[in-house]
């Protein structure tokens, strides 16, 4: 299968066949069955290659490409939510070292690890084990996350950054958007849902919506993901209105560790 036709956290079979056809994902985690791809970040307004977003991807035997929403649908069914996080992490951990220096890891935290004791720590251990420096890597948090224990998660997260990792904040704009989160969470950016960015090119209210988050990122000292970025219009008006990076169909689909690996070694001369 190409690397177009990977299945990104949006797409894929219907969840209730894949609910229904599910077998036990935890096998399928020991099996090594449960894929780690990786969808390139770019600079704008540049578009270098700065990183990329660790995503599950579960080829099944009857239902095709799995992907991320699905995979954890069933992880949480099943019960194994925390052990499918720790498995894609770890494999893109143990993956990073074999790209250029500059080049960054953002990859997705849970709900109930953030809300663990000594999850910090442990990560931190993690990181160390992998021969990973800290500073490589961005640690990306949703709105649920917040909703559990706010404080627990900024203690959390104010640990990892003081070992060097960034957060950002993801799916802005898909839910409550609580601006206290803002004041009191150590973030470094905010990555903008694709449903922010969608209706940029013909509504002017999506436009305006975009130019206010932009602004207030800026004043806050954050700096803006764009997420979604299907069609080359929409990658010009992001950089126009000053998003820092994006990441979508329009450069790159998610791939293989292997097909990154060859995207980035060019990387290495910057």
């Amino acid at each position: 299968m190409s690397d177009a036709m990977i299945l990104d956290a949006e797409t894929g079979p219907d969840l209730g066949r894949v609910l229904d056809h599910a077998p036990n994902l935890a096998d399928a985690i020991a099996a090594g069955e449960i894929e780690t791809v990786y969808q390139p970040q770019f600079t704008l307004p540049d578009d270098r290659l700065i990183g990329a977003e660790a995503l599950a991807r579960w080829q099944h035997p009857e239902l095709g490409t799995i992907g991320a929403a699905p995979l954890f649908a069933i992880a949480a069914q099943q019960g194994v939510m925390t052990k499918l996080s720790e498995h894609i992490v770890d494999n893109a951990l143990r993956e990073v070292i074999h790209w250029p220096a500059n080049v960054r890891l953002s990859v997705n935290i849970l709900p109930e690890e953030v809300a663990r004791e000594g999850f910090a720590d442990a990560f931190i251990v993690r990181m160390a084990e992998a021969g990973i420096e800290p500073k490589r890597l961005t640690v990306e948090i949703t709105e649920e996350v917040l909703l559990g224990n706010l404080p627990k998660a900024a203690v959390t997260l104010a640990a990892l950054r003081d070992e060097g990792v960034r957060t950002a904040l993801d799916d802005f704009g898909a839910g409550f958007c609580n601006f206290r989160y803002l004041k009191i969470l150590p973030l470094d950016y905010l990555k903008l849902d694709r449903s922010m960015v969608e209706g940029i090119t013909r509504d002017e209210r999506d436009l305006a919506v975009l130019r206010g988050i932009v602004a207030m990122a800026s004043a806050l000292g954050l700096r803006v993901i764009a997420e979604g970025i299907e069609h080359e219009d929409q990658r010009t008006i992001v950089a126009e209105e000053g998003c820092d990076t994006y990441q979508g169909f329009v450069r790159a689909a998610p791939m293989s560790a292997m097909r990154f690996r060859e995207l980035a070694l060019p990387q290495a001369a910057f």
